[in-house]
Order: C-alpha cells, then structure tokens, then sequence
C-alpha cells in the first residue's frame, strides 16, 4: 500500500520537469528554482490514494502557488486523469464535507448526484475542468489567488439577479491560503449540446476561405447573425451585473491609473519584443487620446478575459463562462471596476484572431488577407450593433466612446504581443498586424 506523504515526497522531486509541460502553468518562459508543498490533504486513503496538494513554485524570485490532484495509478502522478477518483470530489461536494480544511459545499438548495465517474476537458489553458455524466462540470483552478475567486463571486451574483446567460453555479470546493479561505474548485451545470464560439466562428472563416471568390455575406456559414447576438448577449450581462454588484462613474484618477497602465504594459513588453518598436509613438498617442472620452465613464465588475473561447451557443442563446479574469494578470486588477468597454475590445481583438488563424504559418495570399479582414470587419460591427441594441444607459453605444474603445483594442493587443512572443511565436504577426491597422486608421481619422 502506497503511503499518501511518500508519494508527495516522489511527486514534488519530479515536478520541476513535469510543470512546464502543462498547459496550465503559467511560467513556461522561467525556469523554475524550486517546489516546496504548502498543504497536503489526504482524499482518499488505501488504494489508490488520491491527494490534494498546493506547492509553492519559485521562479526567478517570483513565487506562486498551484494546486494538484495526485494518485500512484496514472501516468505522472496526475488524477485528474483518473475517471473514478475524479469522482471523489463530487461525492464529498454532494455530501457538504470537510476534509482536514478543504471545504466542499453545495450551493443552498441543489441536490448533487454522487457515484459518476469524471472525464477531463482536454482543450483549456489555465485551468482543469472535469465533466461528470451529462450534469455537471468541475473547475480546478490551478494557480491559485488568496481568497474567493472572482469566477464564482461573479456568477453567483448574476445567477441572484436571473442573469440567463450564464450556466447555473452548484457547488465549490475551498481551501486555505495565507491564512484566508480562498477558492481551489468551483462546479456549475454543464450543457453537453453546447458549441463555443470560437469553433463557430472559425467554421465560417474557413467556409469563407474555401470559397475563395465570395465575400462574407455571401457565404452559407456567415456569422454576423450570431455575433450579433453575441453582443445583445454580452450587453446583457454587463447589466445584470450593474444590478447585481452596482457601478458607478470612473473620476479623473482613475482614467489616469488606466492611461498610466497601458503605458506601463507597453514599456514592459517592447522591452522584450523589438518587432513591436515601431508603433510606440502611435500606441502612445492612442492611450494619451483616451483622456479625451466625452461623458461619464460608467466603471463596474466585469468579465474581464472576454474572448470567442469564452462562450457557449446553447439552443436557448449565448452564455459566457470564465469569469476569472486574464490568469496572468493581478487578483486586484482582475477584481477591480473596470470600464465594460474592456470586454467589448477583448472580443473585437477575438474576431481578428478568428479571422487569420488559417493564415498563420501559410505563404502570404492577398485574396484570403482581404477575405480575413472583410470577415473580421463585418463582423466586429455586428457585434457592436448587437451591444448597442442591449445596453444600458449607463454604458450605452461603445461605438460613440471610440477613443476609448480603440485604446483598450491596442491595450489588448500588446498583452497579445507579450503572450505571442513567449508562447507561440508564430502567432505573432497577427497582433501586430492589428496594432499596425489600427493605428493607421486612427491616424487617417485625426
């Protein structure tokens, strides 16, 4: 019989090897320097063992936590993987337990079925998701942040408020970090017919690439309907959580802190990445012209990563999941009120990578460009059109905030450059191209 701390010994002497092969890890760029434990708890004693474990990753002075499920009966150690212990945790949340200081809790008034094995979700970046049958889905977080995560404060407000287009939240699983109870797990229902949008959306381009000669209204697959809709469904959202959580108008230092930080982000990333050397002077522009935004600047909770990947089309309509914030980016920034606009550029910068990922890596063609930037044009106005249809008058039009709108749209874009250049290379001539367009455009309208 294995004994549960000694297969934590074995586990953290490999992980310095085995983190970086994740896709979740968020430090692939650094090496790492070491990896202690911070807490053990045993799930699951005899055989097979199945332990929770929260390390503490140091990297270049930089330390961070993670969490991870182990066992002796999978390849790396990894338990996730494994369809019957994953199963495990959705007992003890169906049964409102505690284990040695992990919480697992269902949320007032669900019943959770138990005795259904898991299957891991294979395509996420930062976290690990584990469907069980046709009912529920399980969120690991992986890299941890003292304190609730914003996932499940957000979606339980807006489930409070009626917001339909979310899926409902059942249950969590939390632990402790610093002292503070913080979020490690959260399950919410899963709806096994849904297509996420990006898929949908990369099925058009292709249609519309296949046909080569037509132009994007012209093709059976176009998809302004749907992101149309998509955007009466973010406005949607970005209301209920208005109502939900309250907003109110952003003061002239906060608009600086934003100006200030997008110059911020720009210096650091043009420190790394040379190609990006030729548009500061047209970016700063840009972040200096958003001080310049007529009226009141409504500032509230939002979304806050919003991209194609992050919704669901369902036969009922759009639902938007990942309420977490960028992974990378601080917890207070991530919970910080923030201008709805920052969504809304999140997805327009969405619907040019959607555009051009077919052209990535392939011999330049000039026809498919100009069929990708058509595509992507029509359909970031369909997207706009549909916000505007749906949101509130403390938001209102993003179309007549467009100063703002396009410096977020370029702040985005040099986080995109950053993420690029460390992680997929190739990639990089599409946020770059996009810095270039848009400010030739700004720069054609001053």
């Amino acid at each position: 019989m294995t004994d549960p701390h000694d297969l934590v010994d074995k586990v953290i002497t490999e992980l310095p090897a085995w983190l970086p092969a994740q896709r979740w890890f968020g430090g692939k760029d650094r090496p790492i320097t070491s990896v202690r434990p911070l807490r053990t708890t045993v799930l699951r004693g005899g055989e097979p063992p199945l332990v929770h474990l929260v390390v503490e990753v140091e990297q270049q002075g930089r330390r961070e936590p993670y969490q991870l499920l182990v066992t002796d009966q999978v390849e790396n150690y990894d338990a996730t993987l494994d369809h019957e212990l994953t199963g495990v945790l959705l007992d003890l949340i169906a049964e409102d337990r505690e284990v040695d200081g992990l919480r697992f809790a269902h949320e007032p008034g669900v019943e959770v079925q138990t005795g259904l094995r898991g299957r891991p979700v294979g395509a996420e970046q930062s976290n690990t998701s584990i469907v069980f049958g046709s009912q529920y889905i399980l969120k690991l977080f992986r890299k941890l942040t003292t304190g609730e995560n914003p996932d499940l404060v957000l979606q339980r407000a807006l489930h409070e408020v009626g917001c339909e287009h979310i899926a409902q939240p059942l249950g969590s699983i939390t632990g402790e970090l610093d002292g503070r109870a913080t979020t490690v797990g959260m399950l919410q229902q899963f709806l096994p017919d849904a297509v996420d949008g990006w898929a949908m959306a990369t099925t058009s381009v292709r249609d519309l690439m296949t046909e080569r000669d037509l132009h994007a209204d012209e093709v059976g697959g176009d998809f302004a309907g749907e992101a149309q809709r998509l955007g009466q469904a973010v406005a949607t959202v970005h209301s209920d959580l208005e109502r939900a959580l309250g907003a109110q108008h952003a003061d002239a230092d906060d608009i600086e802190r934003s100006v200030q930080a997008m110059s911020t982000r720009l210096d650091e990333v043009v420190s790394r990445v040379p190609d990006l050397e030729p548009f500061v002077p047209a970016l700063r522009e840009a972040f200096e012209q958003a001080r310049d935004t007529p009226g009141a600047i409504a500032i509230q909770h939002i979304h806050g990563d919003l991209h194609l990947g992050q919704v669901l089309r369902t036969v009922q309509g759009w639902l938007l999941i990942d309420f977490e914030g960028e992974p990378g980016a601080p917890i207070a920034e991530r919970t910080a009120l923030r201008s709805p606009l920052r969504d809304v550029a999140g997805m327009l910068r969405s619907f040019d990578y959607a555009a051009h990922q077919l052209l990535v890596g392939r011999p330049e063609d000039h026809q498919l460009a100009v069929r990708a930037l058509e595509w992507a044009r029509r359909n970031r106005a369909a997207f706009t059109e549909g916000y505007a249809e749906s949101a509130s008058a403390t938001v209102g039009d993003p179309r007549g905030r467009g100063y703002l709108l396009r410096a977020f749209e370029l702040d985005k874009a040099v986080y995109e450059v950053a993420y690029e250049h460390a992680n997929r290379p190739e990639w990089l001539t599409v946020p770059l191209s996009s810095i270039a367009r848009i400010t030739g455009e700004g720069a054609a309208q001053s």
